[in-house]
């Protein structure tokens, strides 16, 4: 989507996708590798009762969802960060899940007009309505890519 497109109460719903327990376990063992996400054997007897996602990973998945869905295409060139990322729920290998994205604000930069700010919150859920993630990010646009 183009930052044209966006606007405040705007609700874009993304998805499915899931995980394996292969690509759970990769995952963890390369960036977050503690035990209820790389010891299957271990966690299935730990107090999540079976291997969970990092929460790193539930982010990655959000990230593509959003990136596929609604970035392509557009003039997303970067974000500042973050307001605040919540994990509430764990996420595991055949969860199917959905991004819904709320636009919360949209607007250009004072200082700089061919900045294009959007401020939007994520929630993904599971096949039970559960949230698993739930964010609030800055995208930043280059308008000026637009035109030239």
């Amino acid at each position: 989507m183009k930052f044209a497109e966006f606007h405040a109460g705007q609700v874009i719903h993304c998805g499915p996708a899931s995980l394996t327990e292969r690509q759970i376990l990769d995952f963890a063992r390369e960036w977050d590798p503690q035990w209820f996400h790389a010891d299957p054997e271990r966690a299935a007897a730990g107090m999540w009762q079976g291997l969970i996602a990092s929460g790193w990973q539930t982010c990655c998945v959000a990230m593509r969802m959003a990136c596929d869905e609604i970035l392509a295409g557009s003039e997303s060139f970067a974000s500042p960060g973050l307001a605040y990322v919540k994990w509430l729920n764990a996420v595991r290998a055949g969860d199917e899940l959905r991004l819904r994205a709320d636009v919360l604000e949209v607007r250009t930069a004072r200082s700089k007009p061919t900045l294009g700010i959007l401020r939007w919150r994520w929630r993904l859920s599971n096949q039970n309505e559960q949230t698993v993630l739930d964010l609030e990010a800055t995208s930043l646009f280059d308008l000026a890519a637009e035109s030239g």
